[in-house]
């Protein structure tokens, strides 16, 4: 995708020819503990640099935009703190907290509109997942809802084409 401070992947994305860039969303992934120090913080800073530089990219661009950010963690993100430092997964929402909630297209381009921090146990027997609003570390919310938000405004931001109706976009 061509943006603003050059071309950029991003992991899912839908643009039209009218529009340009519509949605995106940017995954980022840390799956597995530091050999050293045993959690799962190593590449947290690299992360976050990755997103904003896509969110930056993008929104210059595309400054209409709805970006949506989802940060990947091993659910036993959740649990690697010590005496001395938080959770990844507490550590994560702290960090990130900044870069998210853009609800302008005028606002700052290194914001996601939404980002989340999910927490994920991929065991093969019984898989499972739960995502959190970057921020709101205590209440998990179902991807539906967050679906749903992120349609919606992607309605609002494209009201001559788009409205929301029960998840689902539909021509006005």
């Amino acid at each position: 995708m061509a943006g603003g401070l050059g071309p950029k992947k991003v992991d899912v994305s839908w643009a039209t020819e009218e529009s340009g860039l519509i949605f995106a969303i940017s995954v980022k992934t840390i799956n597995f503990r530091d050999s050293r120090s045993q959690n799962f913080q190593k590449n947290l800073t690299n992360r976050r640099s990755d997103m904003l530089m896509e969110s930056v990219t993008l929104h210059r661009r595309f400054p209409f935009a709805v970006l949506a950010g989802l940060l990947i963690l091993d659910h036993q993100a959740a649990s690697d703190d010590t005496k001395t430092r938080r959770s990844t997964f507490e550590n994560a929402h702290s960090r990130y907290r900044l870069f998210t909630g853009r609800d302008d297209p005028a606002g700052r381009d290194e914001q996601f509109e939404r980002l989340l921090i999910m927490l994920v146990d991929a065991n093969k027997f019984q898989p499972s997942f739960s995502a959190y609003d970057v921020g709101a570390p205590e209440t998990a919310i179902p991807m539906e809802t967050v679906f749903d938000e992120l349609i919606s405004l992607v309605a609002t931001r494209n009201p001559d084409f788009y409205e929301a109706a029960d998840g689902k976009l539909v021509k006005p």
